[in-house]
């Protein structure tokens, strides 16, 4: 059976995304499952393959971000959801190497050619456009800038019906990210302090976290708007370019943070971080570094130690239930980051997104907005 749909397609590094119709040639094989999309947040990792240099393969439908219903299942063994079921979808991994098995599936031994690179062998070349023409395995497993995403069943966590759906799907990698950092990695709760740079989507979700764990968190961002978000959840809230900025939070924590989560990937501000941590403090850096990073004499003294946190060190299916309970609690209000889009309107929130009027976009695949 060949499935039809609507889908933003991605077609050069340097064009504009094209809203036209694909092709899905293939029923879900065992262990697959076909997700109707609800909506699918916009990332940074989505708009950062412009800047790949041809590593990820294009034409393809991108986002990562995706929630919706599933429609159609392959079954076997390890089929874990069923028709009917929502579902978030989160990245994809092997399953079977060590870091999987030893419950760290974002350090998969393949996740970059699973998310990023190519995907699984056995995709290609199941997408096509209107005229045949092959588009790109799946990205991160989804491909889910779609009205319809074929995803391992593995990627995909069961939530509650009574949940705003098309809301959910940035649970499954940017808000996860930074608020895993916050509960999986520093593990962060009462009397803890953290510093957040970069009050975006990852950083105010690590906002939103610390709050949720009892902790206090200081957040650190150039836009204003960003800054009065971090406020509202609780943070403490500094403008980068402000004079003395280690000596200012060392102040504001009592002689230093205890953590500090980078999003920017700015090597100033990171050295800022490293001069705020307390001693034996921990930098946590979420944001690929393009270019080396210097560090300052004296920035890893007194034990202060800095380490890459890949997608939050979660497992999807134990943090997300987490999330959206604390979520129904009243405790970790992501839906106040986001701004929805038709998906036919996904350049606009790609302008949005990278002019900083909207903090996490959602695209809605109906049309639908709010």
């Amino acid at each position: 059976m060949t499935t039809r749909f609507r889908a933003a397609v991605l077609r050069s590094y340097e064009g504009p995304f094209a809203v036209e119709e694909v092709a899905l040639g293939t029923e879900p094989a065992a262990g697959e499952i076909l997700v109707e999309i609800a909506g699918c947040g916009m990332c940074r990792t989505d708009l950062a393959v412009r800047r790949s240099a041809g590593r990820s393969p294009l034409p393809a439908v991108l986002g990562h971000e995706g929630a919706g219903v599933v429609v159609r299942t392959g079954g076997g063994p390890d089929a874990s959801v069923g028709v009917g079921d929502h579902v978030v979808l989160s990245f994809d991994s092997c399953g079977h190497c060590r870091n999987c098995l030893g419950a760290a599936p974002a350090y998969c031994d393949s996740f970059a050619r699973l998310n990023l690179f190519g995907g699984r062998e056995e995709d290609a070349p199941r997408l096509t456009d209107t005229a045949g023409r092959a588009l790109a395995p799946r990205w991160f497993g989804q491909s889910s800038f779609a009205q319809y995403a074929l995803v391992p069943a593995r990627n995909a966590v069961r939530v509650d019906p009574a949940l705003p759906l098309e809301l959910l799907g940035p649970l499954g990698c940017g808000f996860l990210t930074g608020a895993g950092a916050v509960l999986n990695t520093f593990r962060a709760g009462p009397g803890d302090t953290l510093v957040v740079l970069g009050a975006g989507a990852v950083g105010l979700a690590a906002v939103m976290a610390a709050g949720a764990g009892g902790a206090s968190a200081v957040a650190v961002d150039r836009h204003p708007r960003r800054l009065a978000l971090a406020e509202r959840f609780g943070a403490v809230a500094l403008h980068a370019d402000e004079a003395g900025l280690p000596e200012r939070i060392r102040r504001l924590t009592g002689g230093g943070a205890r953590y500090a989560l980078d999003t920017t990937a700015s090597s100033p501000l990171i050295n800022d971080a490293l001069r705020a941590l307390c001693p034996t403090g921990t930098l946590g850096l979420v944001a690929r570094l393009n270019t080396p990073l210097p560090l300052e004499p004296g920035t890893l003294d007194r034990g202060r130690g800095i380490r890459h946190i890949c997608e939050g060190d979660a497992v999807p299916g134990l943090l997300i239930p987490v999330l959206t309970g604390l979520w129904q609690a009243g405790r970790f209000p992501f839906d106040q980051l986001i701004r929805t889009y038709p998906l036919a309107d996904i350049n606009e929130a790609e302008r949005d997104c990278d002019a900083g009027r909207v903090v996490k976009p959602v695209l809605l695949p109906e049309g639908r907005s709010r």
